[in-house]
């Protein structure tokens, strides 16, 4: 027996509901959970008096005559991608960084010892595929909604029912929430007391990065997985199985394809499983009809079927700021193949070639410098150039001094030098303007000591040093290497000079000057 207050809510609720109509004895009243073939069953209904119940509750399923039917034509409607969705780890292609035998989630889930995680990656890679597996291999309860179709309201309500089968059943209950990063700030912080104390285990999935689109108190609760995008390897694989898969596949048209057009589909999906296959149904359903007894997919087929590859590159994101650091590093790195593809990468995403233009005349100036000072000369005027012509001809001027600034002599001493006198500015004792430096062109300022013994190099031999710092500190190392070799020749004679027993003193000359 359960008294009402004791049973699920979603029972509570028919109980307190049908109570009028339930007539005490042993027939069983049958009522709806919501499912199309699920019911709740009440035996031995008692009222004992209005708004109290007692009886007997248990679940049961009804067969469904035209469930089987329904599945059979559901599966048979979904695209090839959603049919060749593995059902075991065994099936599931890439990602062994962290799936592969004796790797770290593979052994959380054979032990039954899942926690939240966040599954990170490009599209196509397998987030949403993995977290079906769990689902299947794990003895939690399995909810899955996508962050674009719910709201704050409905996501209190599975954490609502999480908290009811925790404590009824005993059973925790796996959220797999898709496109996590769409929730905002106020809709993530919904479902952080409930992670924290167990009560679900959270799997996001997001093509963002969540160390910017997930806030910190969640990912802090989580472990955070990133997908790589599959391999020609694993992509052909695929494809292979799909071919030869006669329930889930394509295996009952009988079609074959060549090891070029295998190759293409492969490479030109850019490691998204579901582009790749989504090509592959479409190459083999568009040669389908009733005279044709085989279907061969050839190269042309297949690049007909795929078309235009699409570069996968966000102008905000991730994949922004990953190309621009490429291509900086491989300009430091004097490797003029790799910068120039970078380029290209970015320029075929569609990247604003202004902010290309930027990245460029900062690297002239912060890693090639003084070593040729004719690399900033060269970038700002493909600056210049680009914002004059625009694309797609600025693509000219920004892969010669691309190629330019990776093949000249680098060196970072303007950048060493200025970042260490401003950290001295920031952290160390100001040191004042030498008297004899300050301002003198006023009425009043010989009165102060302005600018008395200043010597004016010009008209000294050699282009006398004097002290223009008061401290004893250098900045500027310059290198043994193009024009800062002469540079530092320079230095060291100047330097020398400064050094001489018999440099004159600080006389009062032509403050001035």
């Amino acid at each position: 027996m359960l008294h009402v207050a004791e049973a699920p809510h979603s029972i509570q609720n028919r109980a307190a509901k049908h109570h009028d109509c339930v007539k005490s004895g042993k027939m069983p009243y049958y009522t709806p959970t919501g499912g199309r073939s699920q019911w709740v069953v009440l035996t031995d209904v008692r009222v004992i008096r209005p708004g109290v119940v007692r009886f007997h509750a248990f679940l049961v399923r009804f067969l469904d005559l035209f469930h089987e039917q329904h599945e059979r034509r559901r599966r048979a409607a979904a695209p090839l991608a959603v049919r060749m969705r593995p059902q075991s780890l065994d099936e599931f292609a890439g990602q062994s960084h962290f799936i592969g035998p004796g790797k770290l989630l593979r052994r959380m889930l054979q032990a039954d010892r899942l926690t939240s995680a966040v599954f990170y990656g490009p599209p196509g890679t397998g987030k949403t595929t993995l977290a079906r597996i769990i689902a299947n291999m794990s003895e939690a309860a399995f909810e899955e909604v996508n962050a674009a179709a719910v709201g704050v309201k409905e996501v209190r309500e599975i954490l609502e029912r999480a908290r009811r089968r925790i404590e009824v059943e005993g059973r925790r209950t796996v959220v797999f929430l898709d496109e996590l990063h769409r929730f905002n700030r106020a809709q993530q912080d919904v479902l952080l007391n409930d992670v924290e104390d167990g009560i679900v285990i959270l799997l996001g999935a997001t093509t963002e990065n969540p160390f910017f689109s997930v806030n910190t108190p969640l990912l802090s609760r989580s472990q955070v997985f990133q997908f790589e995008s599959l391999s020609v390897e694993d992509v052909e694989n695929l494809l292979r199985r799909a071919l030869v898969d006669e329930d889930r596949g394509l295996g009952q048209t009988k079609a074959t394809i060549t090891d070029d057009a295998l190759r293409h589909l492969a490479v030109s999906c850019d490691g998204d499983a579901r582009r790749a296959l989504t090509a592959l149904e479409v190459a083999v359903r568009s040669q389908l009809d009733e005279n044709r007894t085989s279907v061969v997919i050839d190269a042309a087929v297949a690049a007909e079927s795929i078309q235009k590859k699409v570069i996968r590159y966000d102008a905000g994101g991730d994949e922004h700021y990953d190309a621009a650091s490429a291509l900086i590093k491989s300009i430091r790195g004097s490797d003029p193949d790799a910068a120039i593809y970078w380029l290209a990468k970015m320029l075929e995403g569609g990247e604003d070639p202004r902010f290309i233009a930027r990245r460029l005349v900062i690297a002239a100036a912060e890693d090639i410098g003084n070593a040729d000072p004719q690399g900033l000369v060269v970038a700002q005027a493909a600056a210049d150039a680009t914002s004059f012509i625009g694309l797609p001809e600025c693509q000219l001027p920004l892969a010669q001094a691309t190629i330019y600034l990776a093949c000249a002599e680098k060196s970072n001493s303007a950048t060493s030098a200025i970042g260490a006198a401003r950290r001295d500015v920031r952290e160390g004792r100001t040191v004042p303007v030498p008297r004899h430096l300050r301002c003198a062109h006023y009425a009043g300022a010989k009165q102060l000591g302005h600018g008395v013994g200043y010597r004016y190099p010009h008209d000294e031999p050699e282009g006398m040093m004097q002290e223009y710092l008061g401290v004893d500190r250098t900045y500027y190392e310059p290198i043994e290497r193009g024009d800062e070799e002469r540079m530092s020749a320079y230095l060291k004679r100047i330097r020398a000079l400064q050094q001489r027993d018999d440099v004159p003193g600080q006389e009062e000359q032509n403050p001035s000057r």
